[in-house]
């Protein structure tokens, strides 16, 4: 069999993220915004018939059946008891440990694209509740739709907010998600809000003064990106964005602060450039 097919994987910001409290499961509540941006990873799939899943691609330190992208192709074989088996490559540009999703928007680019591929026909919401058992961040790229977020993070609502131009930078370190959760001077009670429109000043990450005090890659980040514009953390980083009116302006910005340090400049984008994608193929 040779039927291939190229698909983007984009990264995600978050525009705010606010924690409520922590649940007796371990994890805790959340609320927090999602939104994309036209950046990101590119997967490419080659069916097979033998029913073998590889992944030609190598991560430094991530043995082949841990890759998210494998865990996922695995698990819908399984679950749809598909016969069919893919090749999967990689073009990887997004950072891992960097709060852009990179993994979790892997393994949905993955499932939609297999569940293309093999056609199995499942729907969003079938897709989405596989996802979610790879990881919490797995159902908004499969969903592919900016949305305010709550629970762990899977019960999503659409929304709506402006597309600005974001300069990312890319702090050379990677945060530790359980480290920062664990910190016993996080924040952890911060008031519930309605989430149309998510109000002016309510904008802020509750994990940032945490990763700014343990991480002064972080730290510096934040500082240089905030002459410019108000910087903030996505995630528990250690990615730090700011936005912009124009590409113009973001370019600008970017080009000034790239000479010391890595990073990008994106669209914010309220639909997936995935899903953009998966449309142009129907």
């Amino acid at each position: 069999m040779s039927e291939r097919l190229t698909l983007p994987s984009p990264a995600k910001l978050n525009l705010m993220l606010h924690i409520l409290g922590r649940r007796e499961d371990g994890y805790h509540e959340l609320q927090t915004l999602f939104q994309f941006l036209d950046y990101g990873d590119e997967l490419t799939f080659a069916v097979r018939d033998d029913g073998v899943i590889q992944l030609h691609t190598e991560f430094e330190g991530v043995p082949h059946d841990s890759n998210l992208i494998v865990k996922a192709a695995k698990k819908l074989q399984e679950q749809s008891d598909c016969s069919l088996g893919i090749d999967i490559w990689i073009d990887k540009i997004l950072p891992m440990g960097g709060g852009i999703g990179g993994g979790s928007s892997n393994a949905a680019t993955t499932l939609l694209g297999l569940n293309h591929l093999w056609q199995l026909g499942w729907d969003e919401d079938r897709l989405a509740a596989l996802g979610l058992t790879l990881g919490a961040d797995v159902p908004v790229f499969v969903r592919g739709h900016a949305a305010f977020a709550e629970g762990v993070g899977e019960k999503l609502t659409p929304v709506e907010p402006e597309e600005p131009w974001y300069v990312v930078l890319v702090p050379q370190v990677s945060v530790s998600t359980a480290e920062i959760f664990s910190d016993r001077l996080l924040t952890r009670n911060s008031s519930p809000i309605k989430v149309r429109p998510v109000p002016k000043g309510n904008s802020r990450n509750d994990c940032l003064p945490v990763v700014a005090r343990r991480y002064p890659e972080v730290r510096n980040a934040l500082n240089l990106l905030g002459k410019f514009t108000e910087a903030k953390l996505t995630g528990t980083g250690s990615c730090v964005f700011g936005g912009f009116p124009s590409k113009a302006e973001a370019d600008k910005v970017s080009a000034l602060l790239t000479e010391t340090l890595t990073g990008f400049v994106a669209k914010g984008s309220n639909v997936s450039m995935l899903h953009r994608k998966l449309q142009s193929l129907l």
